[in-house]
């Protein structure tokens, strides 16, 4: 099991996170259990302000809430001085209550609500990113009766391929996010958003999927942008000013894994757009990117408590753990690869070929198909790293689950971002009604 930030293992021969250790994080505060290294979320965030950065044009990073979203993560988004990138109403108002600046908001979503939009453009956020042309008329019409105007990005399509998991492709012909470059009438709503008195057009966005490797794919996408950019600078005189790249960029989540080091991702994508730049001369000024898991993805480790061990006569090995497909649901959903280990074991050979299993009433219910593990037993704390994104934001109550708490750890100490439910706060919304 790789190791990450600063999990390390202790004195006591315990995996511990942030100078805590994993043992007692089990014990105070009960699993499952969602750790997240925050110093290592921070140095991330550093390494990337430093590599995005060009003296040709101005560059923006904007953290991609969706990979996971709280009012404490939102705060520590403002303090790093990163914009937020938020996919829906709900998103939008943990922003908001947590006092994240809305004029750095972008919003996105290829079905946003009519309340969405007014929300967005009550609460003043920087851009709302256009996804489809019923949006256009939506936006007009709440702008006109509100008195404002509102900067809107177009989502395009470059139709660039990247290879990986069809579910987590946004980009392609067939694709339901975005406008297609290669569409006959993009030309005309470019016009229509560019002429109207309500909509401010700044640009494009695109973003071609996630758990992307190949810095290549960026940059064929970047090629057709610019390409397009310069279409529209001679063919109808409209000055693109604004590049937003979306995010994409892989981790690792187990062994074969070879992501390069995000920094040198982001400088050649700096290169590449300097190089468009020159060649086009177009005016462009800003590049955008929203990177959300390359981000948090490496620096959360859920951790769980064995409930039991089973050999089937078939020949395979199971490891019961507390937890399953409500708080991660992205091994049924994707078929995701994890790594794992018993925290107290770590120093101990990993031969132990075994599937960890969840506590669902789901065959579906697994975490780690085939693995290798440390010799299990009941009550080992047993860690899964990587799950800093889209484990906490897709949990569920599956089975009437109560989901997990949250803590951040650094120096030390762990704080609680998010309370572990409670059996009153399942039942909260629910009414017996009269039979």
């Amino acid at each position: 099991m790789k190791l990450f930030g600063t999990s390390k293992i202790n004195e006591n021969g315990n995996l511990s996170i942030g100078g805590v250790d994993t043992v007692e994080l089990a014990k105070e505060f009960k699993t499952p259990l969602y750790v997240m290294d925050q110093e290592l979320i921070e140095t991330t965030i550093d390494k990337m302000k430093e590599a995005f950065k060009s003296s040709r044009f101005g560059t923006q990073i904007a953290y991609a809430g969706k990979a996971f979203l709280t009012t404490g993560m939102a705060k520590l988004v403002e303090k790093k001085g990163l914009e937020l990138d938020v996919v829906s109403g709900g998103e939008l108002y943990t922003a908001y209550k947590a006092g994240f600046p809305m004029n750095r908001v972008h919003m996105h979503g290829n079905n946003k609500t009519y309340e969405e939009l007014e929300m967005a453009v009550d609460y003043g956020i920087k851009e709302i990113v256009i996804d489809n042309e019923d949006e256009i008329e939506k936006i007009e019409k709440i702008c006109k009766e509100k008195g404002k105007k509102q900067a809107v990005l177009i989502r395009i399509d470059p139709g660039i391929e990247a290879h990986t998991h069809s579910y987590i492709k946004t980009s392609g012909l067939t694709s339901k996010f975005g406008i297609s470059l290669f569409q006959a009438n993009l030309f005309d709503i470019v016009k229509r958003i560019n002429n109207s008195q309500y909509l401010d057009f700044r640009g494009f966005h695109t973003h071609i999927g996630s758990q992307i490797f190949q810095s290549v794919f960026f940059i064929f996408a970047l090629e057709e942008i610019f390409k397009y950019l310069d279409k529209l600078k001679k063919e109808l005189g409209i000055v693109v000013h604004t590049v937003n790249m979306g995010g994409g960029f892989g981790v690792y989540y187990k062994e074969g894994d070879d992501p390069k080091p995000i920094e040198e991702v982001l400088k050649e994508i700096i290169t590449y757009t300097e190089a468009m730049e020159i060649k086009y001369q177009i005016g462009f000024s800003e590049l955008n990117i929203e990177p959300g898991r390359s981000i948090v993805g490496n620096a959360g480790t859920t951790l769980y408590t064995v409930g039991g061990i089973k050999e089937t006569v078939g020949g395979k090995k199971y490891v019961f753990v507390d937890g399953g497909m409500s708080d991660n649901i992205r091994t049924a959903l994707y078929q995701a690869e994890y790594e794992a280990g018993i925290v107290n074991k770590l120093e101990e050979k990993a031969e132990d070929e075994v599937t960890v299993a969840g506590k669902l009433c789901e065959s579906g219910d697994i975490l780690i198909q085939k693995g290798k593990l440390q010799k299990a037993e009941v009550g080992d704390i047993l860690a899964i790293t990587t799950t800093g994104a889209y484990c906490y934001t897709m949990s569920s109550n599956y089975n009437r689950m109560i989901k997990p708490a949250v803590v951040f750890v650094k120096d030390g100490k762990a704080k609680v971002a998010v309370k572990r439910e409670t059996g009153d706060d399942l039942i909260r919304n629910d009414e017996i009604f009269e039979l």
